[in-house]
């Protein structure tokens, strides 16, 4: 089994902040988790293969909607790969997952195998029919909730405590946010290709719109059920920022790929900052509500 760097960009190093984000989230660094193997190993887990498994998945069955859409085809944004070369994907994730799921059952007993089992089922019903959630709007977005499972496996790996109600929240509608500002700049070449999404149902405009209610609701439960107001006020100048977006400088209009890369090295940039702060203040998991 040969793999090659068009693997890792299928896995779409550029978007592994998600996962890495909602894996530190139990963490912080009174814990001095950076001592611990196994920590290590799930944060390893989290960027590569588990990424190369839902993406993979993805691209496998999403080839004419890649080919058409200009800003793929980089390692921020992921592969424009062909049938040919998609084809043994399917067995290389399990060549990957397959090790990983074998180490934490050991390790953790079998509810980490049932939680990472219903996190590969999760990816299975997005992407392949009868079910193909991907392509059944809105259900494509709330099916995002499946991010928060990479918090439950850090928690369990870790052995750390469970994640309050409240977090659990705050992490759904990061999921949301950050699934619907991808659907938001393939709009055009879903069109094209025939795929099916909130965004090319309700149109650019509105989508952001719905964008900035999740913000703004992520910026109350924020400050007002953690009083976190570093993290609250990054999320309050994004959505000023998306104001701005909205109804002065982009509106309705498609982005270039120029500036959908700006965006996405910002996001990064964003989720690096951020990942320092929720490790030093550990406030995500002690809310005061």
């Amino acid at each position: 089994m040969k793999f090659s760097l068009q693997d890792l960009k299928i896995s779409r190093p550029g978007l592994w902040f998600p996962t890495i984000w909602i894996y530190l989230v139990p963490f912080n660094f009174q814990n001095a988790f950076w001592l611990s193997l196994n920590f290590w190993i799930g944060l390893l887990f989290v960027t590569f293969p588990l990424n190369y498994l839902v993406y993979g998945f993805n691209d496998y069955n999403d080839t004419y909607a890649d080919k058409v859409n200009k800003r793929k085809g980089n390692f921020l944004f992921g592969a424009k790969s062909n049938e040919t070369q998609l084809k043994g994907v399917p067995l290389k994730i399990a060549y990957i997952i397959v090790p990983f799921i074998a180490y934490f059952s050991i390790i953790s007993g079998w509810k980490m195998f049932g939680l990472l089992v219903f996190m590969i089922l999760i990816n299975w019903v997005y992407n392949f029919k009868p079910f193909r959630i991907k392509e059944r709007p809105p259900f494509e977005i709330i099916i995002q909730i499946g991010y928060v499972f990479t918090a439950f496996f850090s928690v369990l790996l870790n052995d750390l405590g469970m994640l309050p109600w409240q977090t659990i929240l705050y992490l759904t509608l990061f999921a949301f946010q950050a699934h619907i500002a991808g659907e938001i700049m393939d709009i055009e070449p879903d069109l094209k290709s025939g795929k099916r999404t909130t965004a090319t149902i309700i149109g650019r405009k509105n989508t952001k719109l719905m964008m900035l209610s999740i913000l703004l609701v992520e910026v109350f439960i924020l400050s007002v059920l953690f009083q976190d107001f570093v993290l609250a006020g990054f999320l309050t100048v994004f959505s000023l920022w998306l104001i701005l977006d909205t109804f002065i400088f982009f509106k309705s209009k498609p982005y270039t790929v120029k500036q959908m890369k700006l965006f996405g090295i910002a996001m990064n940039v964003s989720a690096i900052l951020s990942m320092i702060w929720i490790l030093y203040s550990g406030k995500l998991m002690h809310p005061v509500f």
